[in-house]
């Protein structure tokens, strides 16, 4: 196994043991296996994860095996290590690059944010409304006035029980709210 292959195996490994990844791919490239509406994709991204429980990840010589889903329908995708050009984790958010195995289209493509683009002119800041002014309010901790013995409010007479009918049990104190309204 050349160094390049070594090196994306064990990036992948590393980044599936923290959690989720985003593969980067080019669907076209030989012996990529996925569903057929993505065959012709040049930048294909799979998410990967041993918390899918999937019955079949592997990642081994050849490239990367899973049953994945697509839009509800399993399917087993297939990659060999020549089509994967990125490896992005979404647990450490490190990111790794390949420039060399990305499809020529996308190397082609100007940079999104580069600063030899012009930029429009970004709009005037709008003035901030009177209420974001305001002072931030803080949380801070109410002292209880309260025991910790449950709070007991005077019992209403009740109605005595109907003639022939069994006498009710007391019934126990009811208890306040835990909740207060704090202004």
């Amino acid at each position: 196994m050349d160094k390049k292959v070594s090196d994306k195996k064990e990036r992948l490994l590393a980044a599936l043991d923290q959690g989720m990844v985003m593969i980067h791919l080019d669907a076209r490239r030989p012996g990529v296996l996925v569903p057929a509406s993505l065959r012709g994709e040049a930048h294909l991204r799979l998410n990967l994860s041993y918390r899918f429980e999937p019955p079949d990840l592997t990642v081994g010589e050849w490239g990367v095996r899973s049953t994945l889903s697509f839009s509800g329908s399993r399917f087993t995708v297939a990659v060999p290590w020549s089509a994967l050009f990125a490896i992005a984790s979404h647990v450490t958010k490190e990111f790794w690059m390949y420039p060399e195995e990305m499809p020529p289209e996308l190397l082609q493509q100007p940079p999104v944010a580069s600063a030899s683009v012009a930029r429009p002119p970004q709009p005037a800041p709008v003035p901030m409304p009177v209420a974001a002014e305001r002072p931030r309010t803080f949380l801070r901790e109410v002292q209880s006035d309260h025991s910790d013995e449950p709070e007991l409010r005077p019992e209403v007479a009740a109605a005595p029980p109907p003639e022939g009918s069994p006498p009710e049990e007391p019934q126990p104190p009811r208890r306040g709210g835990h909740l207060r309204l704090v202004k």
